[in-house]
């Protein structure tokens, strides 16, 4: 089979041997694979997946179920997508049967690929981690991303008023169209959230570049749950408003998670979360699709973080 691999800081599309499908475990033929930021990473050198994990490019994909080892509850034939450690912008990937749920009714392949990731992502931070209660206001940072999509989503159908901060008033008029009550554009007046909350959890891929005015804008007992450090690694902190206001802070990453810890995340996900799909309340943000041949340019254009939403590789067009 062939899978994309990083190489030098490019990607290619090369001869991969292909894995074996074990009890427990599915084989899935890749009609598509969502692009997401750790896949940057890794193309560049910088973040290598763990161990026993697929060396290839890919972290959700969506597909056929094409072979079923012994014990796992899939069929040949069934319409799935997946959580990935890695491998997703293969052919083919095998993967534990507990990390794959059913395609929602109404959606493609295509779309289905969009959505593991960042809505595992979304829900694993905000409402397990994040302990979002009835009623409490959320603030996502790049809330135009992938992430921030799905959060917003999912914030707004369980009722919880969500803000964000973006890079210009076209994303901010994106994320206030999927229900973000509001936000600022980050290099026009940052410090106007103080207005806006205080917020009980703050969703942060930016990490250091934020610290100092996070503090400020959560709430009393208020949580921030960090997933990324674009904004850098090091800050100062005043640990006095993390006292007087008892907050806590959390530092999160969901890839490296055991088999056990993903399982029951996505059995939530598929009894609190996949339905609202077919409902109609929750949408993927599939903004564009590239072959396999323009792979350097999906990512070249995730890396301009210019998109709103999300960005998928089509791996056999042949399956829609």
């Amino acid at each position: 089979m062939k899978a994309l691999q990083g190489v030098d800081g490019h990607v290619a599309w090369v001869e991969a041997e292909r894995p074996a499908c074990d009890a427990g475990q599915v084989r899935i033929r890749v009609a598509a694979a969502g692009l997401n930021r750790a896949d940057l990473l890794q193309k560049a050198g910088l973040y290598p997946p763990p161990p026993g994990a697929s060396p290839y490019l890919g972290l959700e994909c969506a597909g056929i179920v094409e072979e079923v080892g012994a014990g796992a509850d899939w069929r040949v034939g069934d319409r799935v997508c997946a959580l990935l450690a890695g491998g997703g912008m293969a052919e083919e990937v095998v993967v534990d049967a507990r990390h794959v749920l059913p395609v929602p009714e109404g959606l493609s392949l295509h779309e289905a690929a969009a959505i593991p990731e960042v809505y595992a992502t979304a829900w694993l931070n905000i409402f397990q981690l994040g302990g979002l209660k009835a009623g409490e206001k959320v603030l996502v940072h790049a809330g135009a991303s992938g992430v921030g999509s799905a959060a917003i989503q999912l914030c707004k159908a369980f009722g919880n008023p969500v803000w964000v901060s973006v890079g210009s008033p076209e994303r901010l008029a994106y994320c206030e169209a999927l229900g973000a009550a509001g936000g600022v554009v980050r290099n026009a007046n940052l410090d106007a959230l103080e207005q806006l909350g205080p917020f009980d959890v703050i969703l942060d891929p930016v990490g250091a570049g934020y610290g100092p005015l996070n503090l400020k804008l959560l709430a009393r007992d208020g949580r921030w749950v960090i997933i990324g450090l674009m904004g850098g690694r090091k800050v100062e902190l005043d640990l006095a408003l993390v006292l007087g206001k008892r907050l806590e802070i959390t530092g999160s990453t969901l890839r490296n998670r055991d088999d056990g810890f993903k399982a029951e995340l996505l059995s939530e996900l598929g009894q609190q979360v996949w339905p609202l799909f077919s409902e109609g309340r929750l949408k993927p943000q599939l903004v564009d699709t590239y072959p396999v041949p323009f792979a350097e340019a999906a990512f070249a254009e995730l890396a301009s973080n210019q998109v709103s939403g999300k960005l998928v590789l089509v791996i056999d067009p042949a399956l829609a």
